[in-house]
């Protein structure tokens, strides 16, 4: 029910606010730390309370409760040890507000997750059911157009070099932020595949979380380069 009530509080408040990472870097939010750092600090804690909670009940014994885990351990290896360390090196910063957010946020949707795996590791029922297949097949979908799309980004500068460029490939031929539209992908993807109230409410979240971002970034791009496509989308491609 917290994650649920988050949504609309967080997407307000990204519509109003640009959260001050990335490209949106911008000083007077406090202290900051390294973004490897932040990114490693703030994405660990999806990874090992979910873990911690799924293998200390009688549930790690169920494959309706391990194999959806290992999907979840999957992103989130990437996310936690991965793309921090293939980022670029960078002088920009992450405010710690923001990794104590998002580190309390991992935490208890790690801890709901958790809860929804333990559940349905009680229940006898076929692993491979309709929802399954069909939610595994949209989440594998979704980290792949994420993964892609990070390439592409990281692709984009020549070593040393800091600056932005527009990038181009993949999804990118028609969205400005296909990596979240992956991420959104994926989301819903384990939503269907656990058919959990936690994996809607983390859905849903993700929507409202980065949904803003990629308007914000969408607008950026067409202030800070004069040639950037005029067709491409924010989000998903020919709609918004």
């Amino acid at each position: 029910m917290i994650q649920f009530l988050l949504c609309p509080l967080v997407l307000i408040s990204l519509l109003w606010v640009t959260a001050p990472y990335g490209r949106h870097h911008r000083p007077g939010w406090g202290l900051s730390l390294p973004n490897r750092t932040a990114w490693i600090m703030m994405e660990l804690p999806a990874l090992v309370v979910i873990t911690a909670f799924v293998l200390a009940s009688p549930a790690r014994h169920s494959t309706q409760a391990w194999v959806p885990l290992l999907f979840w351990l999957f992103h989130y290896g990437y996310r936690t040890f991965i793309f921090p360390a293939l980022m670029r090196p960078s002088d920009k910063t992450f405010p710690v507000a923001l990794v104590l957010f998002a580190i309390a946020f991992n935490s208890l949707n790690g801890y709901n997750n958790a809860a929804a795996l333990i559940e349905a590791g009680k229940i006898d029922n076929p692993l491979f059911s309709a929802h399954f297949v069909i939610g595994t097949a949209v989440f594998v979908a979704g980290f792949s157009i994420h993964f892609q799309s990070d390439r592409i980004i990281r692709n984009l500068r020549n070593p040393g070099a800091t600056g932005y460029a527009i990038p181009n490939g993949g999804l990118y031929r028609w969205v400005g932020s296909p990596a979240y539209l992956g991420e959104i992908i994926q989301w819903i993807g384990w939503a269907v595949l656990t058919w959990s109230l936690a994996g809607a409410a983390f859905a849903l979240f993700t929507i409202c979380n980065l949904a803003p971002r990629a308007i914000s970034n969408h607008r950026w791009y067409r202030e800070s380069f004069e040639d950037y496509p005029v067709n491409r989308r924010i989000l998903i491609p020919g709609i918004f």
